[in-house]
């Protein structure tokens, strides 16, 4: 089975040992730094809120110290096999949307919630809906530390909501959204592995199986008229940054759309 027959049936990918050591360290280090950083000043919210994730890693907040670390840190994120990869499976005109961090509650009272990423847009239910199949929104999970850190419901990639799930994921008739899903998938994931899974299939995190949990997403797309208007220019190389960038396709296409 081809990686591309395999996202189509299933709505993820698990490749085993894609990413060697001397590739994840630098992405490690980065990400050490910029995390240590944020948790310093929000860790009351991370407590209080019951956060279980930071995004918005490469915001330039996070560099003033340096601009050349930005640019390892894009260089880090987009090796050559990844972007090759990606676009393999799912063809040209990939943008980067952003990053995001995660890790285990801080909170105990926190739960793992089923939900599709868009719901907490403004956008409709019935017009995600409506549209589900002719995204491409996507997650590529590194783990930094090994996991088994996400549940996924295979093939609602492809379809919408059972009623069981609708309730649950949005909080309906009694539901709360941490209830047990029937034919949910727990991936096991090393360092050195790779998840690629669709930010529209019903998903959640789990935080009880593991003793910390740091595991950083790439987020990528292709345009969308629902999707490609959240792009943060922020989060993105400027016009100076991108020219030192090696593999800078998906920022490019990101830019054209900011």
């Amino acid at each position: 089975m081809t990686y591309r027959t395999e996202y189509n049936e299933l709505g993820y990918i698990v490749i085993p040992n894609f990413l060697s050591e001397t590739e994840i360290t630098p992405i490690a280090n980065h990400v050490d730094r910029i995390f240590n950083s944020w948790m310093n000043k929000h860790k009351l919210d991370v407590f209080e809120q019951q956060l279980v994730n930071m995004h918005s890693l490469t915001d330039q907040e996070y560099f003033e110290h340096s601009k050349e670390e930005r640019i390892n840190f894009f260089n880090s994120i987009t090796p050559l096999k990844l972007v090759q990869l990606i676009e393999s499976i799912f063809g040209e005109g990939i943008y980067f949307h952003n990053t995001q961090l995660f890790f285990n509650p801080s909170n105990s009272k926190a739960r793992p919630y089923w939900h599709r990423d868009m719901q907490y847009s403004p956008i409709p239910d019935e017009l995600q809906k409506t549209e589900q199949r002719n995204m491409v929104s996507l997650h590529i999970r590194i783990p930094l530390v090994k996991e088994k850190g996400v549940e996924v419901i295979p093939t609602s990639h492809n379809r919408w909501d059972t009623e069981l799930e609708r309730n649950v994921r949005l909080e309906l008739n009694g539901h709360k959204n941490y209830e047990e899903l029937p034919n949910g998938k727990l991936i096991e994931l090393g360092v050195g592995d790779i998840l690629i899974f669709s930010a529209q299939m019903i998903h959640r995190g789990n935080y009880k199986l593991n003793n910390s949990r740091k595991a950083l997403d790439i987020c990528v797309g292709k345009h969308h008229q629902l999707s490609s208007g959240f792009i943060d220019e922020n989060v993105l190389p400027t016009n100076q940054e991108i020219k030192l960038i090696q593999n800078n396709q998906w920022y490019t296409c990101a830019k054209d759309y900011s």
